[in-house]
């Protein structure tokens, strides 16, 4: 790195195994279809038991929809109340976050999608809404619900299409219920009407994929293209996906490669896997050369993505390369927040190294920018660097300089008593404890 100069003054200038997809399976049995579903859920020990009770664990979550609001800070009890008196377009709004509903309380999501198909029997629903319910029950990894759902739009008399079908098999593997998936897949090859489509091998590859298993995972991509569909997007998501979390490095180049032969864009989520496999193999020159790549064909590195590279280089301390990669996003404008993970990756490396004169221009140049601590980790990497070096009154002045644009934590707070202490610094102690106590910490 060049050297760079400091001003004297801080802050001014400076498993399905043995199970072959491809032998059509054994006629069976007429009977009805429901039936057979219900036969694999119970052999695998499925029941199906009215309540469930999970616990709420998310306390506070920014929505801005405020029936997810309400429905997160009430009791589970009094959902399905609730929901009766509130408008229940408010469920499909675009600002109604099934995710943050179905991680945040799965019990209450539950209650919830058992409402929803309540108010699905009473109106004249297709196949696909339907459909789309048993995919959210998939994201609980509530099988009985799912198997519920399906029963009920029988009973219906609604036909299920492929498309159902997927949705039982996605939340079965959501769920590692393999064997239930592969007898719903072998109902669908013994049929006429929902026969397997490209998304029903999607599911396999994508759910074995995240299950681990990247021989069954293989064997479901090579059933697809024997099936007669061609690979997509998300077929090469969990294809590079699975080879990458494996640490099947050359099995992920295949189908990066394969996919940019054929003309497919990759998406965000399938770079993010590629540059992990690199970071993995621990490749400086193979990054570098991908992340000139991704800026040149005018890709936008994210969060993710950053934090992926910045933990790459921090690990061996490799601060130059830090400093040529925020050379580099700076002049392709990149989005702050990415620039603020290798800013603060940066001084966390000098930090670590007790280079205090290169942290303070690194804090101050990062400030310049607009920019500020976001997480106390980094804060407290700092806070002790400057008491291993005994530099107290450099550690006031760097306080000092954050406190418009970072607010301390009671874990910085604990940091700087416990330095004080050892150093023997009473007066600084007592100092401490009442900024704690203005600050509303104590």
């Amino acid at each position: 790195m060049q050297t760079q100069t400091k001003s004297g003054c801080l802050w001014q200038k400076k498993t399905f195994q043995h199970y072959d997809i491809n032998t059509a399976p054994m006629k069976r049995e007429e009977m009805a279809l429901v039936c057979r579903v219900f036969s694999a859920a119970s052999s695998c020990g499925c029941s199906f038991p009215r309540k469930f009770q999970l616990r709420f664990f998310c306390n506070k979550v920014a929505i801005s929809n405020p029936l997810l609001s309400k429905l997160l800070q009430i009791p589970n009890s009094q959902i399905k109340t609730t929901l009766d008196s509130e408008d229940p377009l408010l469920l499909n709004n675009s600002s109604f976050s099934w995710d943050i509903l179905l991680t945040s309380s799965p019990q209450k999501a539950q209650s919830v999608l058992e409402w929803r198909l309540d108010k699905m029997l009473k109106e004249n629903k297709t196949s696909r809404d339907y459909s789309d319910l048993i995919s959210l029950c998939g994201k609980i990894r509530n099988i009985p619900l799912a198997m519920l759902v399906f029963s009920s739009m029988e009973r219906r008399g609604i036909k299920p299409n492929s498309s159902v079908f997927n949705s039982l098999i996605y939340t079965c593997l959501c769920s590692g219920d393999v064997v239930t998936s592969i007898s719903l897949f072998e109902t669908m090859m013994s049929s006429e009407d929902y026969k397997p489509n490209s998304e029903t091998y999607d599911f396999f590859i994508a759910g074995f994929s995240s299950l681990g298993n990247v021989d069954a995972m293989h064997t479901w991509y090579s059933a697809k293209k024997a099936a007669g569909f061609p690979a997509n997007v998300q077929t090469y998501k969990s294809l590079i996906s699975g080879c990458v979390k494996s640490k099947d490095f050359d099995g992920a180049d295949k189908y990066y490669e394969e996919m940019m032969s054929i003309g497919i864009i990759p998406s965000i989520t399938i770079l993010e896997s590629v540059l992990e496999g690199l970071c993995k193999r621990g490749s400086l020159g193979q990054v570098k050369e991908f992340m000139e790549f991704l800026l040149d064909a005018g890709w936008k590195i994210n969060e993710n993505m950053a934090e992926k590279l910045v933990k790459f280089y921090c690990e061996p301390g490799k601060v130059d390369e830090m400093e040529e990669l925020l050379a580099t996003l700076l002049k392709y404008n990149q989005d702050p927040q990415v620039l603020l993970q290798v800013h603060c990756g940066i001084i966390r490396i000098y930090a670590l190294s007790d280079r205090l004169d290169d942290v303070e221009y690194s804090v101050g140049r990062m400030g310049k920018q607009g920019l500020s601590f976001k997480c106390p980790d980094d804060v407290e990497k700092v806070i002790c660097s400057y008491f291993r070096c005994e530099e107290y009154d450099r550690l006031e002045l760097f306080l000092d300089h954050i406190k418009s644009s970072y607010k301390l934590t009671r874990s910085n707070y604990d940091f700087l008593i416990a330095g004080y202490r050892r150093a023997g610094l009473s007066e600084k102690v007592e100092l401490v404890i009442k900024d704690m106590k203005l600050a509303g910490i104590l």
